[in-house]
């Protein structure tokens, strides 16, 4: 975290495509954090928005003190944006949670109650009944089931952003290096006392993550955290061989009591697809982890701050 001047509360969010948001975000916000301290700071993370934001934000740390505005040379993507934030955050507490208002930024009282009652690390936000169609709702509970069954620390269904998160958990998070990020599996591989709290997710309709981009969350949140799809493929080779043995042996025994046809070429034709299909399929997966791999070892930051603006500190780094 920063070496700045410490506070009690951090609230950090990302920016995208937020600007609407924001001043209602930013209202509500500093009426909760206020409840709780008058040490607070609100760090606005701007994730190379195309749209107002970023100004929107600045205006608002003129007229406010406590924000503090990070602005990214370009777009790197919502978790890492996010991360960015946390490690930058100098609050004794850390609320994470996003600007669109379909989390509501009050829940940090309550959170913060439920954090003292129990003496946890974090209280992280699960949603009572997933938002959305049934299309959401369904691919939603597909993704955690999936994804769950493939991990030795599954996630919780539903989890949110919103989370409220002391000091010493937040740098035992940063910690992590990745720089493919999938921030709920390293909530959950950080360990420490984590509690679910139940709340009702508001729904603004539309959403940026495409079904695309749900897709592509998934592939690098399950080759990210997960080593199972290699042994998989290493289980269906072994089945695939040991089918073509079974196979072997009994056209050998038809062809040696004369029961065996011609070859049917519907036959031939399925098993040469069946068998390429599973070929490319299983390096495609082989060739994801080392897609990986060279991301990881080249060591490259997975954000870049253009500048950062707050009272203290209102100048390009």
């Amino acid at each position: 975290m920063s070496g700045a001047r410490p506070v009690s509360v951090s609230i950090v969010t990302s920016m995208y495509e937020s600007a609407q948001f924001l001043r209602e975000f930013h209202a509500r916000c500093a009426a909760a954090a206020s409840r709780l301290t008058s040490s607070y700071e609100i760090l606005f993370v701007n994730d190379g928005s195309p749209d107002d934001s970023l100004r929107v934000a600045l205006d608002l740390q003129k007229q406010d003190p406590n924000v503090r505005v990070i602005d990214l040379s370009r777009n790197f993507g919502h978790h890492k944006a996010l991360m960015t934030g946390v490690a930058h955050a100098r609050g004794d507490l850390v609320f994470l949670i996003d600007c669109d208002l379909e989390e509501d930024p009050g829940w940090l009282l309550t959170f913060h109650e439920a954090l003292r009652a129990n003496g946890a690390d974090v209280i992280y936000g699960v949603q009572e009944r997933r938002k959305g169609d049934w299309f959401e709702r369904v691919t939603g509970h597909l993704f955690f089931t999936v994804f769950n069954q493939m991990l030795t620390h599954p996630i919780p269904m539903n989890v949110i952003t919103a989370r409220l998160m002391t000091s010493r958990y937040v740098k035992a998070l940063v910690s992590h290096h990745e720089r493919e990020l999938f921030l709920a599996g390293l909530w959950t591989i950080t360990g420490f006392d984590q509690r679910p709290f139940p709340v009702r997710k508001e729904s603004r309709g539309g959403s940026s993550y495409t079904t695309r981009k749900r897709l592509s969350v998934m592939g690098n949140a399950i080759t990210s955290f997960s080593n199972r799809p290699l042994v998989y493929i290493f289980q269906i080779g072994m089945a695939v061989m040991a089918m073509s043995v079974a196979a072997g042996v009994i056209l050998f025994y038809r062809k040696l009591t004369g029961n065996i046809g011609v070859p049917g070429w519907a036959s031939i034709m399925v098993s040469i697809w069946f068998l390429g299909g599973l070929i490319i399929f299983c390096v495609g997966v082989i060739g994801m982890y080392l897609a990986k791999i060279f991301t990881e070892v080249k060591q490259r930051p997975y954000t870049i701050i253009r500048s950062e603006h707050s009272v203290a500190r209102d100048q390009p780094l």
